[in-house]
């Protein structure tokens, strides 16, 4: 045996025997200690815990139940006969739910993907501002602040057949005023442009927070390569910035699928079913028309729809990402 085997040998042998030794009263301290914390931590948790079980996890849990049940409703409340397919099965038998889920897709691609682009433009600029930024960002945030109630019955105002501003200013151009929220495009485009104007700053900030994350030296050493402005941004900016990218993908598509309150002020899905999204759809067959079966099961399949899509993207960005690696 070597010089250096000797000396390092007892070296192992008293780490191994400082590791899997008895355990010493500092340890058994600190181990019961961290125990208490955890039990103290679960202990002010737990109502915040009950809360959310209560009022997200049984409601869900619930509907999809009630999705697969024949409901009757009397005047001592509703019963559930049997369980059965035949929501679903009529569900894809309805060319209300196709228009429907039609609408909502189309809604969704081109706002999401139009607040991408403003937002990302928009981001670039605050990153370049200085003492001025603070003040633009909250200019910015001021559509996104407003109580999206609010906001669409700003809106109506501005899309009104009678004193509009929007109806004003195409009447000067076309000499006849419209009635935007009475045709299918007119109101279908009037829906997405609020949704804009309103949800742009919030993508905005997202990517803006990603965009500061990026170090200077490499602008500089781009810079220093001769990189053009569009070859920088590829090839530097958006690989760091995929997944704030990501993220703010799937917070927007998450909430433009499952829009529910812009449309319902106004135009109530209509002209006709003209812009009937999903969450429309579900309020009216639900609590309109007292069908408790069906209702639950546009809800179940309008969640299982956008939960297999943000699935589908987070697995196409991560085989990107590795890509990119």
């Amino acid at each position: 045996m070597s010089v250096q085997e000797e000396t390092t040998t007892p070296r192992q042998d008293t780490a191994l025997s400082t590791t899997t030794g008895p355990p010493t009263p500092e340890r058994s301290a600190r181990t019961s200690l961290a125990r208490t914390r955890n039990r103290a931590a679960w202990l002010f948790a737990s109502p915040a815990l009950l809360v959310i079980l209560l009022v997200t996890v049984f409601p869900v849990i619930y509907s999809v139940v009630l999705s697969f049940a024949r409901v009757t409703i009397d005047y001592d409340g509703f019963q559930v006969e049997e369980y059965t397919l035949a929501n679903y099965g009529a569900l894809l038998q309805s060319q209300d739910w196709y228009r429907a889920l039609g609408f909502t897709l189309l809604y969704t691609v081109v706002t999401v993907t139009i607040e991408l682009v403003l937002g990302m433009l928009s981001a670039l600029v605050l990153e370049r501002l200085g003492v001025t930024r603070g003040w633009m960002l909250a200019l910015l945030l001021i559509p996104w602040s407003l109580v999206t109630i609010v906001s669409a019955q700003l809106w109506k105002y501005i899309y009104d057949s009678t004193y509009g501003i929007a109806t004003w200013g195409i009447a000067l151009v076309t000499d006849s005023p419209p009635v935007i929220l009475g045709e299918p495009v007119s109101a279908a485009a009037a829906l997405m442009v609020a949704d804009i104007w309103k949800t742009t700053p919030f993508v905005a900030i997202i990517l803006l927070a990603g965009l500061v994350m990026i170090p200077d030296e490499q602008y500089e050493a781009a810079e220093l390569d001769g990189s053009s402005a569009w070859s920088t941004f590829w090839r530097v900016v958006m690989p760091q910035l995929l997944p704030t990218f990501t993220i703010a993908v799937l917070f927007r598509v998450l909430q433009a699928f499952g829009v529910f309150d812009l449309p319902f002020v106004l135009t109530q899905g209509g002209p006709g079913t003209s812009t009937q999204t999903l969450a429309i759809m579900g309020y009216k067959v639900l609590f309109q028309d007292i069908n408790i079966g069906p209702g639950a099961a546009i809800a179940t399949s309008t969640a299982l729809i956008v939960g297999l899509g943000c699935l589908l993207f987070l697995r196409a960005f991560r085989n990107q990402a590795k890509g990119v690696d």
